[in-house]
């Protein structure tokens, strides 16, 4: 079982955080550790993927809040776990409250405001991320418990980079030049990571707290699910987050 960890979030004893790779599950490839039940995985095998990564991280499935993604820039603050629709953010300060992800290629992002022990997580793909919805979930942090920006502790997890993530010209056209470039036919490289960290820094997170797995889910075809690599037959990978109430 190979599971991910933020080395900034590990110095906060009640930080609670992980994301799954496509290694150490039950599942015949190639959807191996797939944790999402709707890309035509066994069910069995899926509820078995989930008890391998949520028990590595010692959380109870039923303390899970789902953001039933629609890539969107809608954010919401939640206290309970469960299902959450049209929506693409959580946030909450609730303990042993644990916020989960789903991605494959998408951003996932993750933030931790310490001085009032807030968590959040966002869903990012090219919609959400051009609707600015990383920026939007820290304003809705900073107008909710008053967070500064500069105490966030920001982490994004491995998704499709800039070596691989071709898009149209009307997508590009929705981000700054900085973030996309030709490559051809007609078809431009984004970079959503980049998107998203400059989301953050203009919002007023510092750089130093933004930690980036920057590997790309198309290229690592050995370690990464990916949707746009291997279509309707990609698993998809999960991040969670949450807080302890003892540590």
């Amino acid at each position: 079982m190979e599971v991910l960890r933020s080395k900034l979030f590990s110095q906060y004893q009640q930080i609670v955080f992980g994301m799954s790779t496509r290694n150490g599950g039950v599942s015949a490839p190639p959807y191996d550790l797939n944790l999402s039940i709707s890309v035509g995985d066994d069910p069995d095998n899926v509820r078995k993927n989930r008890d391998r990564f949520f028990g590595e991280l010692n959380i109870d499935l039923s303390r899970i809040a789902f953001p039933l993604q629609v890539h969107s820039s809608n954010v919401q603050y939640v206290e309970k776990p469960g299902r959450y629709l049209r929506t693409d953010g959580l946030t909450t300060d609730v303990k042993e409250l644990f916020i989960v992800i789903t991605v494959a290629d998408c951003l996932p992002v993750f933030l931790f405001d310490p001085k009032h022990n807030v968590i959040a997580g966002v869903h990012a793909g090219w919609k959400g991320s051009s609707q600015h919805i990383t920026g939007e979930m820290v304003r809705f942090m900073t107008d909710r418990w008053n967070t500064n920006p500069s105490d966030i502790i920001a982490y994004l997890g491995p998704s499709a980079g800039n070596c691989c993530y071709e898009v149209g010209e009307e997508v590009a056209n929705l981000f700054q030049a900085d973030f996309v470039r030709y490559h051809h036919n007609g078809k431009y490289l984004l970079d959503i990571p980049g998107v998203n960290r400059a989301q953050l820094i203009t919002a007023g997170v510092r750089n130093r707290n933004i930690e980036h797995k920057n590997e790309c889910t198309i290229c690592n075809s050995g370690r990464y699910h990916s949707y746009r690599r291997d279509g309707k037959k990609s698993g998809r990978m999960m991040g969670v987050m949450g807080m302890r109430v003892e540590f």
